[in-house]
């Protein structure tokens, strides 16, 4: 079906633009190609029309036009995805952008986020009333996304992952209605939410529980690469004995060229950890005492700060948007010493200045709701684990894809089985299974039911029981 026949005929955007407050974009603007960029510029998809949904009514008319015309539908919360799920080609995409208020109920600490908002949208909402909360670690990450795969980041050994501190939700379903989800409304479909990604409807707002964080005392610490195997067993057994107030993540990096970091360690290659303490300042230098003295660092660039400025650090240096990203991700529950063998030897050779492994904890208050409790299943395991070959070169795409491939083929053995959804490329139906372990059917009876006709299926796909009308 070409763009200007059929579905996206002139009188059909016609009507859909007589439902819509937002404009539709077209191919042959110049809007149109900004609407079709996202953070990883290795996706080239290119929608038949992308809709800037202003409001709950334009999401619905998406919905409508896309269920009543037949064709692809897409959801654009963020564009952080790595396999490219926020587009797709001669679809609809429902762009969320425009829907990015925040509102901060001082007194209950219930935070209200539009569904198009990203994470340094709400920081800035929280952060002058000395809330957070629980997300990642990059700012420019959509809240959507993020949220519905079951969110970890700095504060996740502390207050638990995002859908921890999910409290309700507002979907609009395939069906066209718009319904809340919470533990009282739609229950079933709120398990399903907190870890399912966007196989169920399309969140336009979330409600979440504020947490009390205001300044942190924390940052990257570096340590020369030629350590590579001793740092990270010193990180593996030092993390899982630390108090649930301090988080740190494992990488190895290179610096990049051009970095506000020193000069004379651009393009250098190290092993770091980022460090993020939500704990009595006054106790931080006792806390980061056995961590400063495990060897003498590259560098420390450790102390107090803003929450939001951590939340923000590597936004623009290591990752702004529109460089060329491969993912590929596990779950893992320890590192054992031929897991090592494969870390100094994959992680001491980065074939580019940005490619990375990073292993994210998520134990601590993690481990304290039941697996059976939300769709994220993995709640026995230490740490999230990902494997990115980045680079700006197109012209670098196969050779970072490659080097994440035999990385993480050579370490799948000594994983939990599944990775996180929202590391993963377009990856098969038994990775997505995976992923869910044990809830993967229980999924599947909440997507028969709310979506039969798998209207949303443009992500990491739980598919409805065949037939099921």
């Amino acid at each position: 079906m070409s763009r200007t026949d059929g579905a996206f005929a002139p009188e059909a955007i016609e009507s859909l633009s007589a439902r819509l407050r937002g404009p539709v974009l077209l191919p042959g603007s110049e809007a149109y190609e900004d609407g079709r960029s996202i953070y990883n510029a290795m996706i080239d998809k290119r929608p038949g029309a992308i809709v800037r949904c202003r409001d709950v009514a334009d999401v619905v008319a998406c919905v409508d036009f896309a269920r009543e015309r037949g064709v692809e539908l897409a959801v654009y919360g963020g564009g952080h995805n790595g396999a490219g799920l926020a587009l797709c080609d001669d679809g609809l995409v429902a762009d969320l952008g425009p829907m990015n208020g925040v509102h901060v109920d001082t007194r209950s600490r219930a935070v209200r986020v539009g569904g198009g908002c990203t994470w340094g949208d709400v920081d800035h909402a929280t952060h002058p009333f000395g809330l957070a909360v629980p997300s990642g670690i990059i700012s420019t990450t959509g809240v959507g996304g993020l949220t519905l795969g079951g969110g970890h980041g700095y504060l996740t050994r502390r207050y638990g992952l995002t859908v921890d501190n999910l409290l309700a939700a507002e979907v609009v379903l395939a069906d066209g209605r718009i319904v809340t989800a919470s533990e009282d409304e739609h229950p079933d479909l709120f398990w399903a939410l907190r870890g399912g990604g966007g196989n169920f409807g399309i969140v336009t707002s979330f409600l979440f529980r504020g947490r009390p964080v205001h300044t942190v005392y924390g940052g990257p610490i570096v340590w020369p690469i030629t350590e590579a195997r001793e740092a990270l067993r010193w990180y593996r057994d030092f993390i899982r004995e630390a108090p649930r107030e301090l988080y740190g993540w494992f990488g190895f990096h290179r610096v990049p060229t051009g970095s506000p970091f020193p000069e004379e360690l651009h393009g250098h290659h190290g092993c770091v950890v980022t460090w993020c303490y939500t704990g009595p300042l006054e106790r931080a230098e006792e806390v980061f005492r056995p961590i400063r003295e495990r060897s003498e660092p590259v560098l420390d660039m450790i102390g107090p700060m803003p929450y939001p400025k951590l939340q923000s650090m590597f936004d623009e240096i290591y990752y702004p948007p529109g460089l060329q990203w491969y993912w590929k991700a596990d779950f893992v529950g320890d590192i054992g010493e031929d897991a090592l063998d494969v870390h100094e030897r994959f992680g001491t050779d980065l074939p580019t200045e940005r490619s990375t492994m990073h292993l994210y904890p998520i134990d601590g208050a993690v481990h304290d709701v039941s697996p059976e409790d939300t769709a994220f299943r993995y709640r026995d395991v230490t740490w999230s684990r990902v494997i990115v070959g980045v680079d700006p070169e197109p012209d670098e795409a196969e050779r970072i894809t490659r080097w994440a491939q035999d990385y993480w083929r050579a370490l799948h053995p000594y994983s939990a089985g599944g990775g996180y959804v929202n590391f993963m490329m377009e990856e098969g139906q038994d990775r997505v299974a995976a992923a869910y372990r044990e809830n993967y059917e229980r999924l599947v009876e909440v997507k028969t039911k709310y979506d039969p006709d798998n209207l949303f299926h443009v992500n990491q796909n739980i598919r409805p029981r065949a037939g099921a009308r």
